[in-house]
């Protein structure tokens, strides 16, 4: 689809977060149970549940809009899981794959946080205050993930990721 106005890219752009949190609610799952350290494992399980607070702020989102929550398929993040996949196919080591997954997940809140940023002030154009603050919880959270995984990933580099 191509947006005409603001309110059409404004719900495409929802559409398709609402499609990034759904597919990283099972990613996340899946990258905690491959890790093996805690902490790496600690960080995918809280993220986890905050990402399926970040699927209901966005329902309520669509709620606001008298709309039902729709998903559309979002290429870039359909292709980090292609990616990902195709990356256990080649039977990585643990260390290596620790690493992989700490990188994926921020790749993934760098496109989260992009997301987020570009969704907020549009929604806050489009007089949708309500919206905006509930979108702008989501961001914040997805900072902060940014910030605990680029953390966990240094003291992984150095050998000296905390346990928990």
């Amino acid at each position: 689809m191509c947006a005409n106005n603001l309110d059409e890219l404004f719900r495409d752009g929802l559409k398709q977060t609402y499609y990034t949190e759904q597919q990283l609610v099972d990613a996340l799952e899946e990258m905690e149970r491959q890790s093996s350290e805690e902490a790496i494992q600690t960080a995918f399980s809280e993220h986890r549940s905050e990402t399926q607070e970040h699927i209901d702020r966005i329902e309520t989102v669509f709620e606001m809009m008298d709309e039902q929550p729709e998903a559309k398929t979002d290429n870039a993040v359909k292709g980090l899981i292609e990616d990902h996949e195709k990356f256990l196919t080649h039977d990585p080591d643990q260390h290596v794959l620790d690493r992989y997954n700490i990188a994926a997940g921020q790749k993934s809140e760098h496109y989260e946080i992009a997301a987020y940023g570009n969704l907020i002030p549009i929604a806050a154009r489009l007089g949708m205050d309500d919206a905006a603050d509930l979108l702008e919880q989501n961001l914040r959270e997805e900072q902060d993930a940014l910030d605990e995984l680029s953390g966990i990933g240094e003291a992984f580099d150095y050998g000296q990721v905390p346990s928990g």
